[in-house]
């Protein structure tokens, strides 16, 4: 278990609480540029760059705030074309079930909506998925793990070991996403998420959202390098919003047509 939450005087002012979370969010971004956090980062990049090479694409896939790191990963500039996200919603855009599903967490903690997620995906089998939860547990992300191994896809995992390991899983099967994924990444968030506590140890400063960003974007860099180094042109979003940049990514989007969705 990491140190306890740092305790912060809420009198002291935004220039202080901006500081202490500060330490907290470069502490661990430091910890994730070095050591063993890097291997599994090389690993992840690798499955990425296999699964481009072999004409597949990337799915990734998160729950609550765990979508920040999909929308890293899938659609922004700079980052890699061939990639597809994956949203509880799609059952409701796609599917059958009514937006009434989409209150609350139910969805996220109900194994049978994955069925209905990966069924209406073209499938290649050099596809790669990365599934992003905090804690691990939830039986969609859970289910959503066993599915992707059993037809036999690569699978990256980002997730807080320390908040996976302090909380009992939700799927029947009594398994973690940590324990699942042939490459998994600890995003360092603490058991709860929150880094820093205010009065009477209110928590406060979760973490997982910027950390799992960096590891989406480090993910993405390498990938490029690889690609690049290997000579072949990195299929790399150029922001929309500048000359030029609409044209390049329907270009590339048109390669991969019907294999990955761009939705507001």
């Amino acid at each position: 278990m990491s140190e306890p939450s740092a305790a912060i005087d809420e009198h002291q002012g935004i220039a202080d609480a901006s500081a202490a979370f500060l330490r907290e969010v470069v502490g661990r971004l430091e910890q994730l540029a070095t050591g063993d956090a890097l291997d599994s980062l090389s690993a992840a990049s690798e499955l990425v760059v296999a699964a481009l090479q072999a004409d597949g694409i990337v799915h990734a896939f998160g729950t609550g705030h765990s979508e920040a790191f999909a929308m890293e990963i899938a659609g922004r500039a700079g980052g890699l074309i061939p990639t597809n996200r994956i949203a509880l919603r799609d059952v409701v855009l796609d599917g059958q079930r009514p937006a009434s599903v989409l209150a609350g967490a139910g969805l996220e903690r109900d194994a049978t909506v994955v069925a209905d997620l990966l069924d209406g995906l073209p499938l290649h089998p050099a596809d790669v998925f990365l599934i992003a939860s905090n804690s691990g547990v939830n039986g969609s992300v859970v289910e959503m793990a066993l599915q992707v191994k059993a037809r036999g896809h690569g699978l990256i995992a980002v997730t807080s070991l320390e908040h996976t390991n302090a909380v009992e899983p939700k799927h029947a099967s009594g398994r973690r996403l940590s324990d699942i994924a042939d490459v998994v990444i600890d995003n360092l968030a603490p058991y709860g998420d929150s880094t820093l506590t205010i009065g009477d140890g209110i928590g406060v400063g979760a973490v997982s959202s910027v950390t799992a960003a960096f590891i989406a974007q480090v993910i993405t860099i390498d990938a490029a390098q690889r690609l690049h180094q290997a000579g072949s042109t990195p299929p790399v979003y150029m922001s929309a919003n500048v000359p030029g940049g609409d044209e390049h990514n329907q270009a590339l989007e048109d390669l991969y047509r019907g294999r990955i969705r761009r939705l507001a």
